[in-house]
């Protein structure tokens, strides 16, 4: 097993405690670089009930999506992968400032690097019950790469998507699920690259504001579904006067779901 470890990072440079969900999850993550957000609350908020699951958070950073989820599922075991070990470092220290030591467990793997990467840190076939991903929104070339390592890794992915839903249909159970929150512009790839092997794929479009065109989609998906996709109705995260809706602040406090 690949557990990453508990030591001080060394360099992610200055590390600070920062409180999400209404001040429930308790998360250290560097002062610089790529820091938990909206989008990491979105997409925990979008996974479903799972029991003992359990759920692997790809690209789990400091491990925001994992360990949000599990809070609020108590009997649901998380493993959050990430391919940083100073970052799956400090996911497995915010499992267990969070209480989650027990159920969540941090493993270094870079997912899309075939299969093998995925086995040496003990990510079995066949073996979760939902994959939750929050990929780099961009490729290698597409956008001038961020100097701070950590942003750059968070923003720009060394494989293609299609790599990254291949890697969830092999841990997978029959009849699992995964989500997946992006770009809108990515939607025709995500839509692709769930053709194989997925169905019962669900399309929730997130505008920043009414009138104006869609910013992120998330996706969810079962493997082995027959089930048709469905568009479901858009999210709206501000008002006119450009603050939070009631729900969606009450989607970033932990008090709204979107599963």
């Amino acid at each position: 097993m690949t557990e990453s470890p508990a030591a001080e990072p060394l360099a992610l440079g200055e590390i600070a405690e920062d409180r999400l969900l209404g001040g429930r999850l308790r998360l250290l993550q560097p002062v610089k670089g790529h820091r938990a957000g909206s989008d990491a609350i979105l997409l925990a908020a979008a996974i479903p009930e799972l029991g003992e699951g359990p759920l692997a958070d790809f690209g789990a950073g400091v491990g925001t999506v994992g360990l949000s989820v599990a809070l609020r599922q108590p009997a649901l075991d998380v493993v959050l992968v990430e391919r940083d070990p100073e970052l799956a470092a400090l996911a497995a220290r915010n499992a267990g400032l969070n209480g989650l030591d027990g159920r969540a467990r941090a493993v270094v793997g870079t997912i899309g690097e075939r299969n093998g990467d995925l086995a040496r840190a003990e990510l079995s076939a066949a073996s979760f019950a939902w994959v939750a991903m929050n990929p780099p929104f961009f490729e290698t070339g597409e956008v001038r790469a961020s100097p701070v390592a950590n942003r750059r890794v968070a923003h720009v992915a060394g494989q293609s998507l299609a790599d990254w839903l291949k890697a969830a249909r092999h841990v997978l159970k029959p009849d699992g699920g995964v989500s997946i929150i992006h770009r809108a512009e990515a939607l025709g790839a995500i839509l692709a690259g769930l053709e194989t092997g997925f169905g019962a794929v669900e399309v929730r479009p997130v505008h920043g504001q009414a009138e104006r065109p869609a910013i992120r989609v998330i996706v969810s998906a079962r493997l082995g579904s027959k089930k048709p996709a469905a568009l479901l109705p858009a999210l709206i995260l501000n008002g006119a006067d450009g603050r939070f809706t009631a729900f969606s602040e009450a989607l970033h406090r932990g008090e709204a779901l979107l599963a």
